[in-house]
């Protein structure tokens, strides 16, 4: 048998940080996946080393809650960089903690991130020639909820 080549350990490059604005969460009822529910993205901030800019007006979190209590997270939106390109995010995570960290979030209470787990992987495309790294990036993140506001630091994995 061959010996394995030892791989390098993949790490990990902060890109910026997305300070996402939320519309009230619209209730869907229970789905065949658990309790399902929309939060548009109506906006914010994107500041960083290597993308700032605003979040544009589009886009939702289309969010199944399922019956262990996490919370999956699919948002899909849009940046508007400061200079002028626009870049699309998919981000797909896992939100769960302590019960009453949950609920404390979910009254719009302050809740130290370090209480619960939020966890994204994304992936960011544009057309833009500046930006055509990141069609060939992987990214990842941690985020925290706030009262009409959810929070991610966005990594490349190098």
């Amino acid at each position: 048998m061959s010996e394995q080549p030892k791989l390098a350990r993949p790490g990990l490059r902060h890109v910026c940080d997305l300070f996402v604005e939320l519309d009230p969460i619209r209730e869907m009822g229970a789905g065949q996946a658990g309790q399902r529910r929309i939060i548009p993205i109506v906006g914010g901030r994107v500041e960083g080393p290597e993308v700032t800019g605003k979040i544009l007006n589009l886009g939702a979190d289309w969010q199944t809650i399922w019956s262990n209590g996490v919370a999956e997270l699919d948002t899909r939106y849009a940046i508007e960089t400061d200079d002028g390109a626009v870049v699309e995010i998919r981000n797909y995570g896992y939100r769960h903690g302590p019960d009453d960290v949950i609920a404390a979030i979910a009254r719009g209470e302050e809740v130290a991130p370090s209480a619960y787990y939020m966890r994204t992987h994304a992936r960011l495309e544009s057309g833009d020639p500046r930006y055509a790294w990141v069609n060939r990036t992987l990214f990842v993140g941690t985020g925290a909820r706030k009262d009409g506001q959810v929070v991610v630091s966005l990594f490349a994995i190098d």
